[in-house]
């Protein structure tokens, strides 16, 4: 520990028990970060202890913290508001700050002749007619989407009466989702029609376009206009259509917003559904730098969401659980007027609109890195399933392989965030004793990769990266033989074995006391089976090159003046050993690398018992 952090530690040791709010200024006595503690002198000086247990995002955060100051109140709740006042007014580097840029959205209907109907972020002084304004852009742009499918209307970039008969119609006409007027067989007043329909579908909503709909086309059937009564009536059928898709979502709940968040180390992500009356209504993503999900964290983004948002809904919806809970509870009743309930559910209706949710953000998270989100959440609950404290990012995992005690070897396989880093495979040879022993070769073996971390830690690349999570193919023998050896190197991390059943599979993963059945989950059971797998043939695949090389070097290595160099160039010519014992002396002569000396040598070695 530095002197620096020392001298804070000490500072921070000598804070009072009491609530309050902390702050963190760097040397310029910038403010770089604001908290609120319910015990000051708890809060403030696990900061300055051992930097291990803290995120990155934290351990960058201490190491530029030059002093800081605190403000003591009479109760947490006090220290909550006057916290989220000082970080509206500082805007410190460090905490989570939300650019509130929704606005208002709009249904822009173009003027002239052959209207187009699309949404809008802003009225514009255009002429145009504008529907509006709504608060959930996400709900216009579905709304508006919806309305032009239905109603066949075209969202292509094409000017009419300019581009008619230019051009084939679009895929969009041949899947039945476009009238296509660009053919030119579509009269104005027809195509008027469908316009006003589409607007008076997007004014009154699905039930009141359904009943005027059903007017006009009895209306039509009346007057004997039949075919304009059969396409009134595919539209009011696909409107009913639509309105199935978007059935409620939750019934048991009304009113309630749902967060969760989803993070690859250096981007997190933090996801909003917004539900009216069961329904979905609205959607936001926020993009934070090297967040990872603490209860901190998810407390800084409530308190700042809320902040810049003037409705609060009755239910607060979290896919985990916060330490102030209570405070923050209270904060957003006040701000509501009534009760608000923050909840964290496991199980039921709840959680799954929770997993819903929290998939939206590993998806948001992986499209900056052109990723999957499958690759995160798969992460994410596997870090659930084994209990770890953060998602294992970096995961390395070993398997042994021998044949009956000889050519023993090891192989180390890489998951990177969900994918294999073959870069970082590497291959090992016990060398500490012959004989069979997976246990003892488990233990040689990461003890010697211990080994290289501490002389490499310095690079913080290959071996001088330590994994998140260790899995080691066999059960509790091989986890407790590692198990003593990563303690006797003074190191902590995660460590479990992978379990097959009679049939080679994947059955479970193992601690020294317990094994942890993972079938229940088929996105982890599959990734869990993938590493044991793919580090299954990598170790064999060694151990099988490994032997092959003994057979090499002691059938023709072992022939006087045949070396290896020789000894490849005999098998490249001609295919196999076999081919080589009944090659004449001529032949062995003619061979590349080959002289009358050495052939003579290889005929004789071949041909003992006829001489």
């Amino acid at each position: 520990m530095n002197e620096k952090l020392q001298e804070l530690r000490k500072k921070a040791m000598a804070l009072p028990l009491l609530p309050g709010v902390y702050i963190m200024h760097d040397k310029s006595g910038k403010i770089i970060y604001i908290g609120k503690a319910k015990a000051l002198k708890n809060r403030v000086s696990q900061y300055f202890g051992s930097p291990k247990n803290h995120p990155e995002k934290v351990r960058r955060m201490v190491d530029n913290v030059d002093d800081f100051e605190y403000i003591i109140t009479d109760s947490e709740f006090e220290a909550l508001i006057l916290e989220c006042s000082l970080i509206k007014q500082h805007t410190p580097k460090y905490n989570i700050l939300l650019k509130d840029d929704k606005g208002y959205s709009y249904i822009k209907i173009s003027g002239g002749k052959w209207r187009r109907i699309s949404y809008a972020l802003q009225k514009a002084d255009d002429g145009d007619e504008y529907i509006g304004p709504y608060k959930s852009s996400y709900y216009v742009k579905n709304a508006v989407e919806e309305a032009v499918k239905i109603f066949k209307l075209p969202t292509c970039n094409k000017k009419f009466p300019q581009d008619f008969g230019k051009t084939r119609p679009c895929l969009n006409y041949h899947i039945k989702q476009c009238m296509a007027p660009c053919r030119g067989k579509i009269s104005l007043q027809e195509y008027e029609e469908s316009v006003n329909q589409a607007v008076e579908f997007l004014k009154g909503g699905s039930s009141a376009s359904v009943k005027q709909l059903t007017k006009e086309m009895n209306d039509a059937a009346e007057n004997l206009e039949f075919e304009k009564a059969a396409r009134i009536r595919d539209r009011i059928n696909a409107v009913r259509k639509m309105s199935t898709k978007q059935k409620v979502v939750a019934n048991k709940v009304k009113d309630q917003d749902v967060i969760a968040f989803m993070s690859d180390g250096e981007k997190g992500c933090f996801q909003v559904f917004c539900f009216e009356n069961g329904s979905l209504t609205d959607r936001e993503s926020f993009i934070v730098n090297g967040a990872s999900g603490t209860e901190e964290e998810l407390s800084e983004f409530l308190i700042s969401y809320y902040t810049m948002r003037d409705f609060v809904p009755k239910n607060v919806t979290l896919d985990r659980e916060i330490s102030d809970k209570e405070v923050t509870e209270r904060w957003l009743s006040e701000k509501r007027g009534n009760r608000v309930y923050i909840n964290a559910p496991k199980i039921g209706e709840q959680a799954q609109l929770v997993q819903m949710c929290r998939n939206n953000a590993a998806e948001a998270v992986a499209q900056l890195n052109g990723r999957t989100s499958r690759e995160y959440t798969v992460l994410e609950e596997l870090k659930d399933i084994l209990g770890l404290s953060s998602i294992p990012e970096y995961i390395e995992s070993y398997d042994i392989s021998n044949l009956a005690g000889t050519e023993n070897v090891a192989g180390m396989v890489v998951y990177e965030k969900g994918k294999p880093l073959k870069s970082a495979y590497k291959k090992f040879k016990i060398k500490g004793f012959q004989g069979q022993d997976d246990y003892a070769s488990m233990a040689e073996v990461l003890s010697r990769r211990m080994d290289e971390y501490f002389e490499n830690k310095d690079s913080g690349e290959g071996f001088g990266r330590l994994p998140d999570l260790i899995l080691l193919d066999g059960g509790k023998g091989q986890v407790s033989a590692v198990r003593s050896v990563l303690s006797q190197k003074g190191v902590n991390i995660p460590l479990f074995g992978m379990v097959k059943d009679s049939k080679h599979r994947t059955r479970a993963v193992t601690d020294e006391g317990r094994e942890i059945s993972i079938s229940s989950n088929r996105r982890v059971f599959a990734f869990v089976s993938s590493i044991q797998d793919e580090v299954h043939r990598f170790a064999i695949g060694y151990h099988r090159k490994s032997r092959s090389k003994s057979v090499f070097k002691s059938s023709l290595t072992d022939i006087e003046g045949i070396g290896e160099t020789r000894a490849k160039a005999l098998l490249k010519y001609f295919r196999t050993v076999e081919n080589i014992r009944n090659a004449d002396l001529k032949e062995l002569e003619q061979a590349p690398k080959m002289n009358k000396t050495s052939a003579l040598a290889v005929f004789r070695y071949f041909h003992q018992e006829q001489e």
